[in-house]
Protein backbone atom coordinates (compact mmCIF):
# COMPACT_ATOMS: atom_id res chain seq x y z
CA UNK A 1 0.00 0.00 0.00
CA UNK A 2 1.77 3.09 -1.09
CA UNK A 3 1.35 6.13 0.63
CA UNK A 4 0.53 8.24 -2.69
CA UNK A 5 -2.70 6.26 -2.21
CA UNK A 6 -3.92 8.37 0.44
CA UNK A 7 -4.09 11.39 -1.49
CA UNK A 8 -7.28 10.35 -3.92
CA UNK A 9 -9.16 9.09 -1.10
CA UNK A 10 -8.02 12.24 0.48
CA UNK A 11 -9.51 14.22 -2.40
CA UNK A 12 -12.44 12.26 -2.49
CA UNK A 13 -13.41 12.96 1.54
CA UNK A 14 -12.15 16.51 1.08
CA UNK A 15 -14.40 17.60 -1.63
CA UNK A 16 -17.18 15.77 -0.17
CA UNK A 17 -17.12 17.03 3.04
CA UNK A 18 -16.59 20.29 1.65
CA UNK A 19 -19.04 20.51 -1.40
CA UNK A 20 -22.23 18.58 0.95
CA UNK A 21 -22.92 21.67 3.36
CA UNK A 22 -22.30 24.28 0.80
CA UNK A 23 -24.72 22.50 -1.72
CA UNK A 24 -27.36 22.12 1.35
CA UNK A 25 -26.98 25.84 1.99
CA UNK A 26 -27.64 26.40 -1.73
CA UNK A 27 -30.49 24.37 -2.15
CA UNK A 28 -32.15 25.96 1.19
CA UNK A 29 -31.46 29.22 -1.09
CA UNK A 30 -33.33 27.89 -4.44
CA UNK A 31 -35.99 26.16 -2.67
CA UNK A 32 -34.95 23.11 -4.26
CA UNK A 33 -36.15 21.27 -1.07
CA UNK A 34 -37.94 18.15 -1.23
CA UNK A 35 -40.89 16.52 1.56
CA UNK A 36 -39.50 14.02 4.17
CA UNK A 37 -42.23 11.31 4.12
CA UNK A 38 -41.78 10.04 7.49
CA UNK A 39 -41.90 13.28 9.64
CA UNK A 40 -45.04 14.67 11.04
CA UNK A 41 -46.38 16.93 8.66
CA UNK A 42 -44.05 15.64 5.60
CA UNK A 43 -42.04 18.90 6.10
CA UNK A 44 -40.24 20.25 2.83
CA UNK A 45 -37.40 20.71 4.24
CA UNK A 46 -34.36 18.24 3.16
CA UNK A 47 -32.12 19.61 0.06
CA UNK A 48 -32.05 17.69 -2.95
CA UNK A 49 -29.87 15.60 -5.49
CA UNK A 50 -27.12 15.25 -2.99
CA UNK A 51 -25.85 12.87 -5.46
CA UNK A 52 -24.29 15.20 -7.71
CA UNK A 53 -21.42 16.18 -4.74
CA UNK A 54 -20.95 12.66 -4.50
CA UNK A 55 -20.34 11.78 -8.21
CA UNK A 56 -18.14 14.65 -8.22
CA UNK A 57 -15.99 13.75 -5.30
CA UNK A 58 -15.92 9.59 -7.10
CA UNK A 59 -14.67 11.06 -10.12
CA UNK A 60 -12.37 13.48 -9.31
CA UNK A 61 -10.58 11.26 -6.91
CA UNK A 62 -10.23 8.59 -9.88
CA UNK A 63 -8.90 10.92 -12.05
CA UNK A 64 -6.15 12.16 -9.21
CA UNK A 65 -5.96 7.76 -8.72
CA UNK A 66 -5.41 7.61 -12.72
CA UNK A 67 -2.87 10.35 -12.83
CA UNK A 68 -0.59 8.85 -9.77
CA UNK A 69 -0.45 5.74 -11.79
CA UNK A 70 0.29 7.18 -15.02
CA UNK A 71 2.72 9.89 -14.32
CA UNK A 72 4.54 8.02 -11.60
CA UNK A 73 4.78 4.29 -12.19
CA UNK A 74 4.35 4.58 -16.05
CA UNK A 75 1.50 2.35 -15.46
CA UNK A 76 -2.12 2.83 -17.42
CA UNK A 77 -2.92 -0.99 -18.41
CA UNK A 78 -6.49 0.02 -16.73
CA UNK A 79 -7.17 3.13 -18.67
CA UNK A 80 -9.38 1.84 -20.89
CA UNK A 81 -11.52 0.11 -18.26
CA UNK A 82 -11.52 3.07 -15.93
CA UNK A 83 -12.93 5.65 -17.99
CA UNK A 84 -15.16 3.57 -19.86
CA UNK A 85 -16.35 3.14 -16.39
CA UNK A 86 -16.80 6.64 -15.73
CA UNK A 87 -18.68 7.51 -18.56
CA UNK A 88 -20.95 4.93 -17.48
CA UNK A 89 -21.52 6.60 -14.36
CA UNK A 90 -21.55 9.98 -15.86
CA UNK A 91 -24.39 9.36 -18.18
CA UNK A 92 -26.57 7.53 -15.65
CA UNK A 93 -26.17 10.49 -12.80
CA UNK A 94 -27.38 13.03 -15.61
CA UNK A 95 -30.28 10.32 -16.57
CA UNK A 96 -30.55 10.39 -12.65
CA UNK A 97 -30.35 14.16 -12.35
CA UNK A 98 -33.11 14.73 -14.92
CA UNK A 99 -35.35 11.98 -13.29
CA UNK A 100 -34.85 14.65 -10.09
CA UNK A 101 -35.84 17.57 -11.48
CA UNK A 102 -38.76 15.80 -13.36
CA UNK A 103 -40.00 15.05 -9.42
CA UNK A 104 -41.01 11.82 -8.53
CA UNK A 105 -44.64 12.87 -7.73
CA UNK A 106 -45.13 14.00 -11.93
CA UNK A 107 -44.15 10.15 -12.34
CA UNK A 108 -39.95 11.37 -13.60
CA UNK A 109 -38.84 9.78 -16.25
CA UNK A 110 -40.93 6.79 -17.94
CA UNK A 111 -39.33 3.21 -16.99
CA UNK A 112 -39.10 2.73 -21.09
CA UNK A 113 -37.25 6.10 -20.97
CA UNK A 114 -34.72 4.61 -17.68
CA UNK A 115 -34.52 1.50 -19.75
CA UNK A 116 -33.10 3.25 -22.48
CA UNK A 117 -30.61 5.03 -21.26
CA UNK A 118 -28.99 2.93 -19.21
CA UNK A 119 -29.13 0.78 -22.07
CA UNK A 120 -26.93 3.52 -24.08
CA UNK A 121 -24.64 3.87 -21.05
CA UNK A 122 -23.74 0.32 -21.10
CA UNK A 123 -22.10 0.52 -24.88
CA UNK A 124 -18.92 1.96 -23.92
CA UNK A 125 -18.40 -1.64 -21.88
CA UNK A 126 -19.82 -3.34 -24.55
CA UNK A 127 -17.43 -1.72 -27.16
CA UNK A 128 -14.09 -2.61 -24.84
CA UNK A 129 -15.77 -5.87 -24.12
CA UNK A 130 -16.53 -7.17 -27.80
CA UNK A 131 -13.98 -9.55 -29.58
CA UNK A 132 -12.10 -8.48 -32.46
CA UNK A 133 -14.02 -9.10 -35.56
CA UNK A 134 -13.73 -12.69 -37.15
CA UNK A 135 -13.90 -14.41 -33.49
CA UNK A 136 -17.38 -16.10 -32.71
CA UNK A 137 -17.54 -17.62 -28.94
CA UNK A 138 -19.76 -17.63 -26.59
CA UNK A 139 -17.70 -14.71 -24.95
CA UNK A 140 -19.61 -12.75 -27.24
CA UNK A 141 -23.24 -13.94 -25.92
CA UNK A 142 -21.87 -12.48 -22.69
CA UNK A 143 -21.00 -9.28 -24.01
CA UNK A 144 -23.83 -8.50 -26.19
CA UNK A 145 -26.70 -9.70 -23.48
CA UNK A 146 -25.35 -10.35 -20.05
CA UNK A 147 -23.14 -6.80 -19.26
CA UNK A 148 -26.01 -4.79 -20.67
CA UNK A 149 -28.78 -6.54 -18.57
CA UNK A 150 -26.40 -6.41 -15.45
CA UNK A 151 -25.59 -2.37 -15.85
CA UNK A 152 -29.49 -1.77 -17.03
CA UNK A 153 -30.94 -3.94 -14.06
CA UNK A 154 -28.93 -3.06 -11.42
CA UNK A 155 -29.38 0.89 -12.72
CA UNK A 156 -32.74 0.94 -12.61
CA UNK A 157 -33.51 -0.78 -9.42
CA UNK A 158 -31.39 0.07 -6.59
CA UNK A 159 -33.58 2.89 -6.13
CA UNK A 160 -36.41 0.56 -5.60
CA UNK A 161 -35.08 0.08 -2.01
CA UNK A 162 -35.46 3.72 -0.79
CA UNK A 163 -37.38 6.85 0.45
CA UNK A 164 -35.78 6.29 4.28
CA UNK A 165 -33.31 8.90 5.95
CA UNK A 166 -29.94 6.78 5.13
CA UNK A 167 -31.32 3.67 3.68
CA UNK A 168 -29.93 4.50 0.08
CA UNK A 169 -26.60 5.64 1.42
CA UNK A 170 -26.25 3.14 3.57
CA UNK A 171 -27.11 0.18 1.53
CA UNK A 172 -24.43 1.86 -1.09
CA UNK A 173 -21.65 1.39 1.42
CA UNK A 174 -22.70 -1.99 3.03
CA UNK A 175 -22.94 -3.55 -0.77
CA UNK A 176 -20.07 -1.26 -2.20
CA UNK A 177 -17.80 -2.07 0.63
CA UNK A 178 -18.18 -5.90 0.62
CA UNK A 179 -17.64 -5.84 -3.37
CA UNK A 180 -14.51 -3.81 -2.86
CA UNK A 181 -13.22 -6.73 -0.01
CA UNK A 182 -13.86 -8.88 -2.64
CA UNK A 183 -11.96 -7.29 -5.31
CA UNK A 184 -9.08 -6.99 -2.83
CA UNK A 185 -8.84 -10.34 -1.68
CA UNK A 186 -9.75 -12.20 -5.25
CA UNK A 187 -6.46 -9.53 -6.69
CA UNK A 188 -8.24 -6.70 -8.14
CA UNK A 189 -6.35 -4.53 -6.39
CA UNK A 190 -7.22 -1.64 -8.76
CA UNK A 191 -10.94 -2.45 -8.58
CA UNK A 192 -10.62 -2.57 -4.95
CA UNK A 193 -9.25 1.10 -4.87
CA UNK A 194 -11.77 2.40 -6.98
CA UNK A 195 -15.23 0.65 -4.99
CA UNK A 196 -12.95 2.62 -2.09
CA UNK A 197 -13.09 5.83 -3.85
CA UNK A 198 -17.20 5.39 -4.15
CA UNK A 199 -17.62 4.24 -0.36
CA UNK A 200 -15.24 7.37 0.77
CA UNK A 201 -17.59 9.49 0.25
CA UNK A 202 -20.31 7.88 0.45
CA UNK A 203 -19.55 7.94 4.28
CA UNK A 204 -19.62 11.56 4.19
CA UNK A 205 -22.68 11.66 2.95
CA UNK A 206 -24.42 9.41 5.18
CA UNK A 207 -23.70 11.71 7.97
CA UNK A 208 -25.81 14.22 6.40
CA UNK A 209 -28.83 11.64 5.29
CA UNK A 210 -28.97 9.66 8.27
CA UNK A 211 -32.09 10.42 10.07
CA UNK A 212 -32.86 13.26 10.45
CA UNK A 213 -31.84 14.39 7.08
CA UNK A 214 -30.75 17.16 5.85
CA UNK A 215 -29.90 16.06 2.44
CA UNK A 216 -31.28 13.44 0.11
CA UNK A 217 -29.31 11.47 -2.83
CA UNK A 218 -31.89 11.54 -5.41
CA UNK A 219 -31.51 9.17 -8.45
CA UNK A 220 -28.37 11.50 -9.19
CA UNK A 221 -26.64 8.74 -6.85
CA UNK A 222 -28.65 5.54 -6.85
CA UNK A 223 -28.09 4.87 -10.59
CA UNK A 224 -24.69 5.52 -10.52
CA UNK A 225 -24.06 3.42 -7.57
CA UNK A 226 -26.28 0.53 -9.03
CA UNK A 227 -24.34 0.92 -12.21
CA UNK A 228 -20.78 0.87 -10.41
CA UNK A 229 -22.48 -2.19 -8.51
CA UNK A 230 -22.73 -4.07 -11.49
CA UNK A 231 -19.57 -2.85 -13.01
CA UNK A 232 -17.07 -3.79 -10.26
CA UNK A 233 -18.98 -7.24 -10.13
CA UNK A 234 -18.57 -7.88 -14.17
CA UNK A 235 -14.84 -6.42 -14.44
CA UNK A 236 -13.94 -8.50 -11.26
CA UNK A 237 -15.56 -11.42 -12.67
CA UNK A 238 -18.05 -12.14 -9.53
CA UNK A 239 -21.41 -11.67 -11.37
CA UNK A 240 -22.87 -14.43 -9.74
CA UNK A 241 -21.70 -13.42 -6.13
CA UNK A 242 -23.07 -9.91 -6.77
CA UNK A 243 -26.41 -10.98 -7.77
CA UNK A 244 -26.14 -12.94 -4.72
CA UNK A 245 -25.68 -9.78 -2.62
CA UNK A 246 -28.35 -7.85 -4.80
CA UNK A 247 -31.10 -9.85 -3.75
CA UNK A 248 -32.70 -7.90 -1.50
CA UNK A 249 -33.41 -5.57 -4.40
CA UNK A 250 -34.10 -8.67 -6.81
CA UNK A 251 -37.34 -9.11 -4.13
CA UNK A 252 -38.04 -5.80 -4.10
CA UNK A 253 -38.83 -5.66 -7.79
CA UNK A 254 -40.73 -8.98 -7.83
CA UNK A 255 -42.97 -6.90 -4.55
CA UNK A 256 -43.07 -3.92 -6.72
CA UNK A 257 -44.31 -5.49 -9.63
CA UNK A 258 -46.54 -7.17 -7.68
CA UNK A 259 -48.34 -3.63 -7.42
CA UNK A 260 -48.00 -3.08 -10.49
CA UNK A 261 -44.90 -0.39 -9.95
CA UNK A 262 -47.60 1.77 -8.63
CA UNK A 263 -47.37 1.23 -4.72
CA UNK A 264 -44.58 3.35 -2.87
CA UNK A 265 -42.41 2.33 -0.08
CA UNK A 266 -43.27 4.75 2.14
CA UNK A 267 -45.09 3.70 5.45
CA UNK A 268 -48.27 5.27 6.94
CA UNK A 269 -47.21 7.81 9.80
CA UNK A 270 -48.59 8.26 12.39
CA UNK A 271 -49.17 11.56 14.97
CA UNK A 272 -46.01 10.64 16.79
CA UNK A 273 -44.05 9.49 14.15
CA UNK A 274 -43.91 5.48 14.26
CA UNK A 275 -44.77 3.84 11.20
CA UNK A 276 -47.67 1.24 10.29
CA UNK A 277 -48.32 -0.87 7.03
CA UNK A 278 -49.60 1.66 4.42
CA UNK A 279 -51.33 -1.55 2.25
CA UNK A 280 -53.10 -4.70 3.34
CA UNK A 281 -50.30 -6.51 1.30
CA UNK A 282 -46.94 -6.31 1.42
CA UNK A 283 -45.72 -4.64 -1.73
CA UNK A 284 -41.57 -3.57 -0.76
CA UNK A 285 -39.10 -4.70 1.45
CA UNK A 286 -39.91 -1.83 3.86
CA UNK A 287 -43.18 -2.64 3.86
CA UNK A 288 -41.90 -6.50 4.89
CA UNK A 289 -39.79 -4.86 7.47
CA UNK A 290 -42.34 -2.74 9.39
CA UNK A 291 -44.60 -5.85 9.44
CA UNK A 292 -41.35 -8.28 10.87
CA UNK A 293 -40.38 -5.40 13.37
CA UNK A 294 -44.13 -5.20 14.39
CA UNK A 295 -43.83 -8.48 15.84
CA UNK A 296 -41.13 -7.39 18.50
CA UNK A 297 -42.34 -3.94 19.13
CA UNK A 298 -45.21 -1.91 19.85
CA UNK A 299 -43.94 1.33 17.84
CA UNK A 300 -41.57 0.91 14.89
CA UNK A 301 -40.09 4.31 13.67
CA UNK A 302 -38.02 5.28 10.68
CA UNK A 303 -34.67 4.46 12.13
CA UNK A 304 -35.78 1.01 12.91
CA UNK A 305 -36.71 -0.52 9.54
CA UNK A 306 -33.28 1.30 8.10
CA UNK A 307 -31.22 -0.76 11.22
CA UNK A 308 -33.03 -3.77 9.97
CA UNK A 309 -32.77 -3.93 6.46
CA UNK A 310 -29.47 -2.80 7.40
CA UNK A 311 -28.75 -6.18 9.28
CA UNK A 312 -30.25 -8.28 6.56
CA UNK A 313 -27.87 -6.89 4.36
CA UNK A 314 -24.74 -7.69 5.97
CA UNK A 315 -25.76 -10.76 7.26
CA UNK A 316 -26.68 -11.58 3.24
CA UNK A 317 -23.14 -10.43 2.50
CA UNK A 318 -21.63 -12.45 5.23
CA UNK A 319 -23.52 -15.48 3.45
CA UNK A 320 -21.86 -14.98 0.50
CA UNK A 321 -18.44 -14.35 1.68
CA UNK A 322 -19.07 -17.85 3.61
CA UNK A 323 -20.63 -19.61 0.27
CA UNK A 324 -17.63 -18.14 -2.04
CA UNK A 325 -14.34 -18.14 0.08
CA UNK A 326 -14.82 -20.51 3.18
Amino acid sequence: MNPLLFIPLLVALFVAAIGLPKWIKKCRQLGFLWEDMHKVGHPKNVAGSGGVIILISFVLGVLVYIAIRNLLWKSNDINIQVFALLIIVLILAFVGLIDDLAGWKYGGLSIKVRLFFAFLASIPFIVISIPPIGIIDVGILYTLIIIPTGIVGATTTFNFLAGYNGLEAGQGIIILSFLTFVSYITGYLWLAFIGALMVTPLLVFLIYNKYPAKIFPGDSLTYPIGALIALMSILGNFEILAVFVFSPYILEVFLKLRGNLKKYSFAKLNEDGSLEMPYKKIYGLEHLSIKILKQFKKKVYEKDVVRFIFIVQIIICFIAYMIWFV
